[in-house]
């Protein structure tokens, strides 16, 4: 008899551009994903709510509602959610994990294949999701008394 075969990550891939869709489902299958499409935000977050998923990865620019819009509705239900933000613009708009709370920030480029496909292998291996510096709260200070009062 033979073993279960181990689980297949399934992944929510959100873009408008059918092309870009395409050219990524076929790479994250190649990578063993198992990948299902949306072509914008909102279609991207009925199917989140509808199913679960192991990884997202969303485009930034989008009609209607962009892929920063996208990551903060999931991350309000689901803040250990693993999610990859693709954009052209990172340079010009300085997109990072801080201010898109993504897990990881991909550019368009002809690096995008290679660096999609490690980023997504890292983020399904890892067991627990580290906030953006931009969420961490400092308590260095909590319980330091007041001098004079």
């Amino acid at each position: 008899m033979k073993s279960a075969p181990p689980s297949i990550p399934h992944v929510l891939l959100v873009d408008d551009n059918s092309d870009g869709l395409l050219v990524r489902r076929s790479l994250l299958e190649e990578a063993g994903c198992t990948v299902q499409l949306a072509r914008n935000g909102e279609e991207g977050l009925r199917l989140f709510h509808s199913v679960k998923f192991d990884l997202i990865v969303t485009d930034f620019r989008m009609p209607g509602m962009d892929g920063v819009e996208v990551i903060k509705t999931i991350r309000a239900t689901q803040p250990n959610a693993r999610v990859i933000l693709l954009s052209g613009f990172v340079e010009p708009l300085g997109l990072n994990e801080e201010n898109t709370g993504a897990d990881a920030v991909i550019a368009k480029s002809s690096h995008e294949p290679a660096n999609l496909v490690r980023a997504v292998k890292r983020l399904l291996n890892r067991t627990w999701r580290e906030p953006p510096a931009s969420q961490k709260r400092s308590h260095s200070r909590a319980g330091a008394t007041v001098a004079g009062r």
